[in-house]
């Protein structure tokens, strides 16, 4: 064999060596079973909760949610551009109330008109309206159903809603704050030797309470608390709703810590007066210690990142010194308005404070619209003990002709913090009668004059100086002369 033939035959050997390298790199780089991209039929495909096989390409862009839940997800998940409409019980966050209003009670046609690329439904609806769903679906329109049926179904849901808007790695964020939210709580209060008995009300017709593995009452097991009801059975095959009654009810008086009412669609109900008038609702040990809650169903029923601040209601509730302790702000250090209503509302032990109506947006009010601060998004981490702040009057806010404002982080005042502890309440005259050397620079005269007298504020030469900052320790020893 000539040189040249030897070469010629080193060289295709090569060459096959390449080849079969290149091959068995691509062979390693694909999972065993997956399908190559370009073979694929879609980026994402799987199987909803009405049993529609779903595939897509790319992630929708036009989307009408029929289920206040999907729609308040999809904004947590970043997705509220991609919203043209939703159910009219989208409230939350609050730009969702202002979206056009659509309902599978009514005409499909409008929805159609609308030219959404999908419409978000849960299997309820399907069974509820058939006929409005298939013709959506028969006008082309993608139409995909998702409900979580326990807690353990959570993240799976919510992992299925991000694939269809191609946010998935939002989605295990927000899943890793959630779930971590949830286990600080339980990491506060499982060193509880007293462990608190809750008896969870979900409707006021013939007082019925939850199933064992629904939300609420995993809710209360996660907040550290005991289920007076750990035995009820459902009305009916797959509800979370259980039968009790109000003679099951008074048969556990003396076991009852809290006693909690939900409120909203479910359960209109009445207030806490109205249950504690109910016959022989006076023996229950939590109504005669006041330890009666209305608990908003958006932040315990709906399958919702707000669930985990529904636990940690729930773990106020029952803990209250240790979910409430102020410890953390006894420092020397100037406080800012967020710092006061947290503050208000963790030394008070204020319910968090949540619209209950479907239509509170509709409504006209003189006084301040849930949610819709400028400079206070509902992502920020206040958010809640803010809006409680205001809506129970201990805080002011400001109007201006572009909106709401409450100037979170703007210090505390003397006279601010003075407005904030004389609501709190507690406070009459008494026989003292201090002379104040600046009280005509105050707003609140009577309010000064009346807390100075009770000892509250003290005058430095005779001033009460009611522009002067606060600190945060001085917040947390002026509410805790509150009765």
């Amino acid at each position: 064999m000539n040189k040249r033939s030897i070469y010629l035959c080193l060289a295709v050997l090569l060459l096959f060596t390449v080849t079969l390298t290149a091959c068995g790199k691509e062979a390693e780089q694909i999972p065993a079973g997956a399908v190559p991209q370009e073979e694929s039929a879609a980026a994402v495909s799987f199987t909803d909760d009405d049993g529609r096989e779903i595939s897509l390409d790319a992630p929708f862009k036009r989307i009408i949610s029929l289920y206040s839940a999907h729609t308040e997800n999809l904004y947590a998940l970043g997705a509220g551009d991609k919203l043209i409409g939703a159910h009219s019980t989208s409230t939350f966050p609050a730009e969702a109330a202002f979206l056009d209003v659509y309902d599978y009670s009514g005409d499909p046609e409008k929805i159609i008109a609308a030219e959404p690329d999908l419409v978000l439904v849960r299997p309820f609806i399907t069974r509820r309206a058939p006929d409005f769903i298939s013709a959506v679906e028969k006008a082309g329109i993608q139409v995909v159903s998702l409900y979580p049926e326990s807690f353990e179904e959570f993240d799976d849901y919510i992992n299925k809603l991000a694939m269809l808007i191609g946010a998935e790695e939002k989605a295990r964020q927000e899943l890793a704050v959630f779930h971590g939210a949830i286990e600080t709580i339980r990491s506060q209060t499982k060193g509880i030797g007293d462990k608190q008995t809750v008896f969870f009300e979900s409707t006021e017709n013939n007082l019925r309470t939850v199933t064992p593995d629904s939300m609420p009452a995993i809710a209360i097991e996660l907040a550290g608390g005991i289920n007076a009801a750990a035995g009820a059975v459902p009305v009916e095959e797959g509800s979370s709703i259980a039968s009790f009654g109000d003679e099951r009810i008074l048969g556990l008086a003396d076991e009852i810590d809290v006693y909690i009412s939900q409120r909203g669609a479910m359960n209109a109900g009445g207030d806490k007066k109205s249950i504690a008038s109910r016959p022989g609702f006076d023996t229950i040990k939590a109504i005669k210690e006041d330890r009666v809650f209305l608990l908003n169903e958006k932040l315990i029923s709906s399958p919702t990142f707000r669930y985990s601040k529904g636990v940690k209601e729930i773990a106020r509730y029952m803990y209250p010194q240790v979910m409430d302790s102020v410890e953390g702000y006894m420092k020397n250090m100037e406080a800012s308005r967020r710092d006061l209503a947290n503050i208000v509302v963790m030394s008070r032990h204020l319910p968090v404070y949540i619209p209950s109506s479907s239509k509170y947006y509709q409504e006209e009010r003189e006084g301040h619209t849930y949610g819709l601060f400028k400079d206070v998004s509902w992502t920020d981490k206040n958010f809640d003990y803010i809006e409680t702040a205001v809506f129970y009057g201990y805080i002011s806010w400001d109007r201006r002709s572009d909106g709401e404002y409450f100037n979170p982080d703007a210090p505390v005042t003397r006279e601010e913090l003075a407005r904030a502890v004389f609501t709190a309440g507690g406070f009459s005259g008494g026989d003292v009668n201090s002379t104040i050397v600046d009280l005509a620079e105050c707003k609140e005269t009577e309010i000064v004059r009346l807390l100075v007298d009770s000892g509250v504020f003290a005058l430095r030469d005779g001033l009460f100086e009611a522009g002067r900052t606060v600190t945060m320790q001085e917040i947390v020893d002026a509410m805790a002369f509150v009765k």
